[in-house]
């Protein structure tokens, strides 16, 4: 597996080799003991998440607060999405800027997005299903978002506007400038 440093140095898009021939293809799809060695710390992941979606659905930009922050690794099983991760860690260089990257079943790219990111994806082909790994648990009480439509972040979802289908939940998050929940550059939160 190839790891690839984005233009913000800690989201990294992993690029599995593929085997195949006529038959099919094999591919490794994780392996911890690579990515933590080029990462330079362990990961524990706990939890596998699956979701299938039409095209135009949009999830994110989503987040968890410390202390169950959550590093996810995500990839595409089925059909095509517009995979993004935005800096929101008060104080870092890239604050409010994004990664966008697209993620297929083609392409087998994963991304790794890590705490202190919110993660969103917009769903380029009907019947797409999305697979991610996480670091945490799910806790409600420390959920968050932001709004996907932030011009400060200014994402080029790809869609028009009217094409996007979002759930309640994401049609209210606050712009990043209307929230404290948020993390702070340079804090560990893998501790």
């Amino acid at each position: 597996m190839n790891f690839v440093r984005t233009s913000i140095p800690d989201v990294i898009i992993c690029e599995p080799i593929v085997h195949g021939d006529h038959r099919g293809y094999f591919v490794e799809t994780f392996r911890a003991d690579k990515l933590e060695e080029f990462l330079g710390f362990k990961l524990n992941f706990g939890q596998d998440n699956e979701s299938k979606s039409s095209k135009g659905v949009l999830r994110g930009l989503h987040y968890q607060l410390a202390p169950h922050a959550q590093t996810k690794l995500v990839r595409v099983i089925q059909g095509r999405v517009l995979d993004v991760a935005v800096d929101i860690r008060k104080g870092s260089p890239t604050f409010g800027q994004h990664v966008a990257v697209e993620l297929s079943s083609e392409n087998k790219k994963q991304l790794l997005v890590p705490r202190g990111f919110a993660h969103g994806f917009v769903v380029l082909e009907d019947d797409t299903i999305f697979a991610y790994k996480v670091d945490n648990y799910y806790s409600p009480e420390c959920d968050r978002g932001i709004a996907f439509d932030d011009k400060a972040i200014n994402i080029d979802w790809i869609l028009n506007k009217e094409e996007l289908n979002l759930s309640e939940k994401d049609t209210k998050q606050p712009r990043i400038i209307e929230t404290n929940d948020l993390f702070e550059f340079g804090v560990n939160y893998y501790d």
